[in-house]
């Protein structure tokens, strides 16, 4: 909450007429999620842009308190959950306002880097074998398959409604806290591409908010560009797959 509370002064300060509000939100617990969006929606506000940003990198293995590895935790499941319990709020300012939501999750190129197959349905939460980066990739391929899918859906329904996935690049952030003398070096070697943290949410802000991407959805953006991301990000079975065994993930873990 330091850093919520940090920002929020600081928007406040450039912007006195500013209204900011900070709730606490842990994206690797599921009970913190049922809690915010249950006060969330309690507050009957408009919601019209949803920014799917939390997210963990390269952490040694761990579970999270529901039992579930925590890179593919807080970076996927959380915002599967998240996204699916404020939807309907979405649904709902979109329609009374006549005006576009937009969903964005943020993926990273990293989701070229991911386990056979894409995602190790079966050994999700197994330490042997487990790789960090991988581990990071798997969960950044699943914010795209999760993105696509929840895209495919809401066309079918009619909703306006569009979600789409980016990738914001090399950021000077506290990201990489867990692999130092990987930031050094990879830093070292490509420090002409690292962005610093507004050039860094340029392109989470263009697609949240240009009136050009209006009615694109489904789609995959870095440097504020369409790009192609790989080839499993497009399989829209494995789309499927992600989809139902995140919800059988949640049902679990709410069970226990």
């Amino acid at each position: 909450m330091e850093a919520a509370n940090a920002a929020k002064q600081q928007i406040l300060s450039e912007n006195p007429s500013a209204r900011v509000d900070v709730s606490k939100l842990d994206l690797s617990s599921i009970k913190s999620i049922r809690e915010f969006a249950h006060n969330f929606n309690a507050l009957n506000l408009p919601l019209h842009i949803l920014i799917n940003n939390a997210g963990v990198m390269f952490c040694p293995f761990q579970l999270s308190q529901d039992g579930i590895e925590m890179q593919f935790a807080t970076n996927h499941l959380g915002h599967f959950l998240l996204t699916n319990l404020l939807l309907d709020k979405m649904k709902s300012t979109a329609i009374a306002t006549g005006i576009e939501g937009r969903i964005v999750n943020l993926s990273s190129i990293a989701h070229n880097h991911t386990y056979r197959g894409g995602i190790l349905f079966e050994k999700i939460n197994d330490k042997d074998g487990y790789s960090d980066k991988r581990a990071y990739g798997q969960s950044k391929l699943a914010n795209i398959l999760h993105a696509n899918a929840l895209s495919r859906r809401l066309k079918e329904e009619g909703a306006n409604i569009t979600v789409n996935s980016v990738h914001p690049g090399l950021i000077l952030t506290n990201l990489f806290r867990h692999s130092f003398v990987l930031f050094s070096i990879v830093r070292f070697f490509t420090m002409l591409v690292w962005k610093n943290v507004p050039q860094g949410a340029a392109t989470t802000c263009y697609v949240a908010l240009h009136p050009t991407l209006k009615g694109k959805t489904g789609k995959y953006y870095a440097d504020c560009n369409e790009m192609a991301p790989s080839a499993l990000a497009t399989d829209e079975a494995l789309a499927k797959e992600l989809w139902d065994f995140s919800n059988k993930l949640i049902n679990s873990a709410s069970s226990t």
